[in-house]
């Protein structure tokens, strides 16, 4: 298993937008993906079960993920969240 720990830095945090980014990018891989907030670990690939952590700006969320291409999910991840989900504030 691979993690990382990141801190959300979108002015609205896990909102619907950059959750459904999220997962479709976190579907894009073999991979078993978990985002862990608080003692609160959900499937990152499911939209519901992002939106129930209300991660907010500043929010320090772990994405784990384990399978054959476990590395470049969480490269992939980590640079979606470092890069504002895209999002221009």
């Amino acid at each position: 298993m691979t993690s990382v720990t990141v801190e959300l830095l979108n002015e609205a945090g896990l909102h619907a937008r950059p959750a459904d980014t999220f997962i479709r990018t976190a579907q894009k891989f073999k991979s078993d993906i978990k985002i862990v907030k608080d003692s609160i670990k959900v499937d990152g690939k499911s939209i519901l079960g992002l939106l129930t952590l209300g991660a907010t700006k500043g929010t320090m969320i772990t994405i784990e993920a384990e399978g054959e291409d476990e590395k470049a999910a969480i490269d992939k991840l980590r640079e979606l969240v470092e890069n504002k989900f895209g999002e221009d504030e």
